[in-house]
């Protein structure tokens, strides 16, 4: 990276989620990434889900405690200013081991961004 990395937001709203619904995903082992551009400012925004699929409360936490981890070291380096990406919690993402849930994100990451075209 040569310059400052963009500011990273988290995503709140249900019509922020619902909207990257519609935009680009991709899946990859134990999680699935949803990618949509944005025109109006900037920063990267990152939401995060896990469905009662994944288990208890304590399995959906655990399931977005590792997402949100492997955001905050991957979006960075990989991720489009002026995107919205959401996080979504696959089976096996707790147990899945920590390497390979990381090339996971990456690898799903790195698609999103080829098939975006052109780095922004």
């Amino acid at each position: 990276m040569t310059d400052a990395a963009p500011k990273i937001e988290r995503l709140k709203k249900r019509p922020d989620f619902l909207a990257c619904a519609q935009a680009a995903h991709c899946a990859r082992g134990a999680v699935l990434i949803q990618a949509r551009a944005r025109d109006e400012d900037p920063f990267i925004r990152v939401g995060f889900t896990a469905t009662k699929r994944i288990g208890n409360a304590v399995m959906r936490n655990r399931a977005k405690r590792r997402l949100r981890e492997a955001a905050r070291l991957m979006l960075p380096e990989l991720a489009k200013a002026g995107h919205d990406y959401v996080f979504i919690a696959r089976g096996g993402v707790t147990t899945r081991p920590w390497p390979r849930l990381l090339d996971d994100v990456k690898s799903a990451l790195i698609r999103l961004a080829a098939d975006s075209g052109p780095p922004t």
